[in-house]
C-alpha cells in the first residue's frame, strides 16, 4: 500500500490544491493527514490564499481516502463540516513489524513520549519542520508544512511505500528519504 502522509494545511486553498496534485500524481491509496486542517492558529500569519470554505470542498470529496488525527487546531466546530474523522489524538499502523504512531505533535513529541517499543516510528507534524531522527529505541518522523514551512524548509508531504519513507517538495522533488 502505498501512502501519502501531510501535515498542517492550515486552511490554504492553494496548498491544500497542490496536495491534492501530489496525491493523483502519486497514484497512492490513501492519504494521512496529522492535523490542523482549516485554521491558521493564532501564531501563524495567514497562509497563502486562506480559504478553509474551500478547503473542506477538497478534503470532503476524497473522504473515502482520507485518514486522519486531530491537530490543536482542529475543532469539534471544524468536524462538524468534514464528513470524515478528523478528532482522533492518535492513531497506529503496522508496518513490517513496527508501530507507527500517527498524531499531531502538540501532545506526544520527543519530550512526551507515547507507548513505543524498540524500532517503533513516531510520525507527528504539529512543528512545521521536517524531520528523521533515529533514536536509540524508536525512530521519529515530520513530514514538514504543507502550506507553513519553518526554518526555510520546503512545502512539503512525505510517501511511505514498501518500508521506504520519501519527504517531498508540492512539485515531487525528493530530499530525504528513510528505509526501515
Amino acid at each position: 500500500m502505498k501512502l501519502l502522509i501531510a501535515s498542517d494545511i492550515h486552511g490554504s486553498a492553494y496548498f491544500c490544491r497542490k496536495l491534492m496534485e501530489a496525491y493523483e500524481r502519486e497514484q497512492a491509496d490513501k492519504m494521512i493527514l496529522l492535523g490542523d486542517l482549516l485554521y491558521h492558529g493564532p501564531r501563524n500569519d495567514l497562509p497563502r490564499d486562506y480559504a478553509p470554505k474551500e478547503v473542506i470542498a477538497m478534503l470532503n470529496e476524497k473522504k473515502q481516502e482520507l485518514l486522519c488525527v486531530r491537530g490543536n487546531c482542529d475543532t469539534e466546530v471544524d468536524q462538524m463540516v468534514l464528513e470524515f474523522p478528523i478528532l482522533a489524538e492518535y492513531g497506529f499502523l503496522y508496518e513490517q513489524g513496527h508501530m507507527i504512531f500517527l498524531t499531531h505533535g502538540h501532545v506526544f513529541h520527543e519530550q512526551h513520549l507515547p507507548m513505543l517499543k524498540q524500532g517503533d516510528i513516531l510520525l507527528h507534524g504539529h512543528t512545521h519542520i521536517p524531520v528523521c531522527r533515529v533514536h536509540e529505541t524508536y525512530v521519529y518522523l515530520n513530514p514538514g508544512s504543507v502550506s507553513i514551512p519553518k526554518e526555510g524548509s520546503a512545502h512539503s508531504y512525505m510517501v511511505y511505500e514498501a518500508g521506504n519513507f520519501v519527504w517531498k517538495d508540492l512539485d515531487g522533488e525528493c530530499y530525504l528519504e528513510y528505509r526501515l
